[in-house]
């Protein structure tokens, strides 16, 4: 009878039986997932450190906070300390639009695939939402947005507003699993809107209607008007020279 020959398990690239512990065998039927955090065990979070400058209107500059630049950055959860090092920290990000209702609820996290399922997409036969400078790419974990655009408004949405997204890029950081970030929901109108925008701050050139609680065409306004007071200027001259005459203004409407 001929023996049957065994395996050598050297000879086809396999550890010896003896040598594999229930880590081991582990590892061998099923392989490491993705991983959730980075490195030395870290959660990592990508976010808008910068508030946007409301409201916005379609064909405009998308900026901060009174012109401010808008910053994003990488940072450690665990220890709220910005990731200046390593291959993470110059990790190149796509700027996405989400939809406003986005995460709602459940402010402490979600998953890469609940992000990807709130991305706006353009309309049928209009161009893409969001147009310029739509990636930015981080130094020691720090980056500035470029120049953005809308060129929709949200009004065809059903929570009526957007939200700015951001994620890491196809290519980079892909076994880390780095959460993405989202700004506050907005809504984005239609530029003809932007007549009737208010000046954040208002310059001493602007009509008088610029200014908070005058509105255009408004009784305010037509009021000041009537009393020469036409922009703003005007208006903080009397302010200081004869407040008396303003209220006075104020208090015939």
């Amino acid at each position: 009878m001929q023996s049957i020959p065994r395996a050598n398990s050297q000879a086809v690239g396999l550890a010896p039986v003896s040598s594999l512990t229930p880590s081991r065998v582990l590892s061998i039927v099923w392989p490491s997932p993705k991983r959730i955090e980075g490195p030395n065990g870290r959660t990592l979070q990508l976010e808008f450190r910068t508030r946007l400058s409301l409201p916005l209107f379609t064909g405009g500059k998308v900026e901060g906070e009174q012109g401010a630049a808008i910053h994003v950055v990488l940072f450690d959860a665990g220890t709220g300390c910005v990731v200046s090092s390593g291959p993470e920290s110059s990790a190149k990000l796509d700027i996405v639009v989400l939809e406003g209702d986005f995460n709602n609820e459940d402010e402490e996290g979600w998953t890469e695939e609940e992000f990807d399922s709130h991305v706006v997409k353009e309309r049928e036969g209009k161009r893409p939402i969001l147009t310029g400078d739509l990636q930015v790419t981080l130094k020691e974990g720090v980056g500035t947005i470029g120049e953005l655009t809308f060129t929709d408004n949200s009004s065809w949405i059903r929570s009526r507003k957007f939200r700015l997204g951001l994620k890491i890029a196809s290519g980079f950081c892909e076994v880390v699993r780095i959460r993405e970030a989202k700004t506050e929901a907005f809504m984005v109108k239609d530029h003809r809107g932007e007549l009737y925008k208010k000046h954040y701050p208002p310059t001493l050139k602007d009509e008088v209607w610029r200014l908070e609680k005058i509105g255009k065409d408004g009784s305010f306004h037509k009021r000041l008007n009537k009393s020469g007071i036409s922009t703003v200027e005007d208006f903080l001259r009397l302010v200081v020279r004869d407040p008396q005459k303003l209220r006075s203004v104020f208090a015939l409407l």
